[in-house]
């Protein structure tokens, strides 16, 4: 602990130092957690991607009204005669940090490699079943069959140079479950606005704006990403004059910072949804004193953990009014979303009891949760808080608590009994949620899909049912699908949703960086006054 303190007290001092020579084309960032990695096909987290999105792009992005945009492609469309097939054109001129150009051989190249075993990205392309470079500029997407939504899949995929990517013997992804590493996780070479500097993973990147970047030159042309876990000390860095900007306000310092001379606070509701997750199965729980049976596997205790979740008041308490309580895990933004499944029932402890004992667990049990606690706005406290409300019907909660580095390998390992998680719905459609979060988990090579459902929970008419949106041409069809498929996740409790965040930004006066839904802000949209 007073080695990382130590490291981040050294890097307040120097950007205290460059104060004094920063001008408004500098711009000091600071957030509660890094990025896991710059290999970026390695891992499908918020964090890593918004980092990569300043170094690195996509064919196609988002814009804040959730708008697709265009980047890499210009221009997209199904192919004349064959709804099975996706045609990017690509924007010519467009070259690499390292000045090599940009055609359609490394969007063959990057999309293999976002398929590939240890990809994190690979279920977002499930359907796709080849990829061509029909000239330099053209590229097609074979698709396993119709796939009318697919363009809303790529505005988390990055593009890499081939030629640099197999110089640096890049065609295996990073490994990260298992520790391992490569070039790309402390090396980059993208075509995005700015070029990577240095990095020291935790404590501070530095970036420096890419003259030769296609797009129109931003305000900003110098930025100093800094990681500050404390909230505290986050907040008290701004005040000082030592960051411009703070990702992550703690939701009680937001009305503070709003009232202090000099400081605003941008706030917006975020693409995401907070929920705990549990381990499914026969198998006894390894944290338990139940060794004979896993309690969540029975339905019973999952309504009796609902009934003792009290959304409202930790909406009130812990996130000081700053978050949006929900019976789904689906955020407004997304289609499937309705008012009905965005319900959720009225705390009733004497209910649960009388469950938790129908189930045989009159007595409870102990088990348990591992949370972040640097990753989501209060995630500690939010589990914290559920301990409290579990033990009133004698689930008698162990707290684990690490930072996300350490959370996110317990998590794609399924290396936990019960866990606070968020999901973000980049592609605004719920099958994103289904192929991630509910589909059986795949293992192997060539495993696509469940890469995120931790708690192994598996329904094989449910998959089927997931597989079809992918490939289904009938909008209507697709669509009430979708709404079968909620149906069940709800009624099963398959995932405990608590919340849809809500943003907050703040920054020093002059400075203004809009809120983006997705929680992932681009330093090309700052403005200075």
């Amino acid at each position: 602990m007073h080695s990382s303190l130590t490291r981040i007290a050294a890097v307040l001092i120097a950007s205290t130092m460059l104060a004094g020579v920063a001008n408004a084309e500098t711009i000091r960032w600071a957030r509660s957690s890094d990025a896991l990695t710059l290999d970026p096909h390695s891992q499908n987290q918020g964090n890593t991607h918004t980092l990569a999105h300043h170094i690195y792009e996509t064919l196609v992005g988002r814009d804040n009204d959730g708008n697709l945009t265009p980047r890499l492609a210009t221009e997209w469309a199904l192919k004349d005669g064959d709804d099975t097939v996706w045609v990017f054109k690509l924007r010519e001129g467009v070259k690499f940090h390292d000045g090599a150009d940009f055609t359609a051989e490394d969007v063959v190249y990057s999309m293999t490699r976002a398929k590939s075993e240890f990809s994190n990205m690979r279920q977002l392309h499930a359907e796709v079943e080849s990829v061509t470079a029909v000239d330099d500029y053209t590229v097609e997407f074979k698709m396993v069959g119709p796939s009318l939504i697919y363009p809303n899949n790529l505005t988390n995929t990055f593009i890499m140079d081939k030629t640099w990517s197999e110089a640096n013997d890049l065609d295996v992804v990073q490994d990260f479950a298992s520790g391992a590493s490569n070039y790309s996780v402390l090396n980059t070479n993208g075509t995005g606005p700015y070029t990577l500097v240095s990095r020291e993973p935790d404590v501070r990147t530095v970036l420096a704006y890419n003259e030769g970047w296609w797009g129109e030159q931003p305000e900003v042309t110098d930025i100093e990403y800094i990681v500050i876990a404390d909230a505290g000390t986050r907040v008290s860095a701004l005040l000082s004059g030592e960051i411009d900007i703070v990702q992550d306000v703690p939701p009680q310092d937001i009305e503070r910072l709003s009232n202090t001379e000099g400081f605003k606070v941008e706030t917006g509701p975020e693409n995401r949804f907070i929920y705990f997750g549990y381990k499914f199965g026969d198998e006894p729980l390894k944290s338990s004193n139940i060794t004979d049976s896993n309690p969540f596997n029975n339905p019973l205790v999952r309504e009796a953990m609902e009934l003792v979740l009290d959304r409202d008041a930790i909406q009130q308490v812990v996130m000081r009014g700053q978050s949006i309580p929900t019976g789904i895990p689906n955020p407004p933004f997304v289609n499937g979303w309705t008012e009905e499944l965005d319900a959720y029932p009225a705390p009733d402890v004497e209910r649960a009891r009388e469950l938790m004992a129908e189930a045989g667990y009159a007595d409870g049990f102990t088990v348990t949760l591992d949370t972040p606690n640097n990753r989501y706005v209060n995630d500690e406290a939010i589990s914290t808080a559920y301990v409290g409300m579990l033990g009133q019907i004698g689930i008698q909660v162990t707290l684990a608590s690490r930072p996300v580095a350490e959370h996110s390998p317990l998590i794609l390992a399924s290396d936990t009994d019960f866990y606070l998680l968020g999901w973000g719905v980049p592609t605004f459609d719920s099958a994103y949620v289904f192929n991630d979060l509910i589909h059986t988990k795949e293992t192997g090579e060539d495993a696509e899909l469940g890469g995120y459902n931790v708690g192994m929970y598996s329904n094989p008419e449910l998959d089927e049912m997931i597989v079809s949106l992918g490939v289904e041409s009938d909008e209507t069809v697709r669509n009430q699908t979708i709404a079968d498929i909620w149906e069940v996740v709800k009624a099963d409790r398959v995932l405990l949703p608590v919340h849809n965040q809500v943003l907050a930004y703040a920054m020093r006066d002059g400075v203004t960086l809009p809120v983006q839904p997705e929680n992932q802000p681009n330093m090309t949209t700052v403005t200075f006054e």
